[in-house]
């Protein structure tokens, strides 16, 4: 069993306007899934990716209105890597924040920026194997587009205390700088740096969990590789989109394992995915109240016209 890499990223914030404006309307991702936190129905839990809402291109937001701002430290993810195409798709995006009134920086060869909410993103030209996974803006390029995550980087006060259940239960493979998990399809990267001084804290601008990527087949399977190795993963929860389980890796970051399936067309058909407020059956009942509680938003793609 291998894992195929990250599934999704899921983090906080407290504007969610503001939050689809810039992932979907200045990074050009698809809003693949408006629907609500399942832990929490009365807020929203918001999916961008590619066209087709592709496992390792799920970037997920739940929305807790006015939120406080939040700050990486000690067992949290503190960046995203995403993959881009080449040096000419980095200086694109070097043009196109900065444009946006967005403050960048250079670092060997790849670009660091933050979105409103000091989440932090690092963008670096592709070397992986894997098919790039874009979604299509008629402000972007498709050769100038994001390709999908390269991986994470988090905040491990003592990487040898993760390792056995990294290497042993899920089968990561050591790097430089941390581990990969990459299965037949796909591979995303897990990096470990030293915390800051300061306690971390969940708020706005925050990274919840980081979720990797398994079949159907061996999901259950997963769950026994992971008690094996000395973890406390949940009971596995279906989430409709997919089946998960959750569990903390040894210094602290909140793991999920994920399934490939069903999918985001398994309620609403591919061409309009995220345009309405979609609610998996066991939460339809609760439509009439939700839509006059959570936060109007755009539909980022309305005012769009093909490239």
């Amino acid at each position: 069993m291998r894992l195929d890499g990250i599934h999704h990223i899921t983090a906080i914030t407290g504007d969610a306007p503001q939050n689809v404006e810039f992932y979907a309307g200045l990074l050009g991702l698809r809003l693949v899934k408006k629907t609500v936190n399942q832990d929490d129905p009365t807020v929203y839990h918001l999916f961008y990716g590619d066209e087709e809402g592709s496992p390792g291109f799920d970037l997920t937001f739940f929305e807790y209105p006015g939120a406080a701002q939040g700050r990486p430290g000690a067992g949290m993810v503190h960046r995203i890597l995403w993959r881009v195409g080449s040096s000419e798709a980095v200086d694109f995006w070097e043009q196109r924040l900065g444009d946006a009134g967005v403050a960048t920086s250079r670092e060997d060869g790849t670009l660091r920026f933050a979105d409103p909410e000091r989440f932090e993103h690092q963008l670096l030209i592709s070397t992986a194997p894997d098919a790039p996974l874009t979604a299509e803006h008629p402000e972007i390029p498709h050769a100038m587009a994001l390709q999908g995550f390269d991986g994470v980087r988090a905040y491990v006060a003592r990487p040898d205390a993760s390792r056995p259940l990294l290497e042993g239960g899920l089968g990561f493979e050591p790097t430089d700088e941390g581990w990969e998990a990459r299965g037949e399809r796909r591979g995303s990267r897990y990096v470990v740096d030293a915390p800051p001084e300061l306690y971390g804290v969940q708020g706005a601008g925050s990274v919840h969990h980081v979720a990797w990527s398994s079949t159907m087949a061996d999901h259950e399977a997963w769950r026994a590789r992971v008690i094996e190795a000395g973890g406390r993963p949940t009971p596995v929860i279906d989430r409709f989109y997919f089946r998960s389980i959750y569990f903390r890796e040894p210094s602290g970051v909140l793991f999920e394992i994920a399934t490939q399936g069903p999918g985001f067309t398994a309620d609403e058909p591919l061409e309009t995915l995220g345009e309405r407020l979609s609610l998996p059956p066991d939460y339809e009942q609760l439509r009439d109240r939700l839509e006059h509680i959570l936060t109007p938003l755009p539909n980022p793609r309305a005012a769009r016209s093909p490239r």
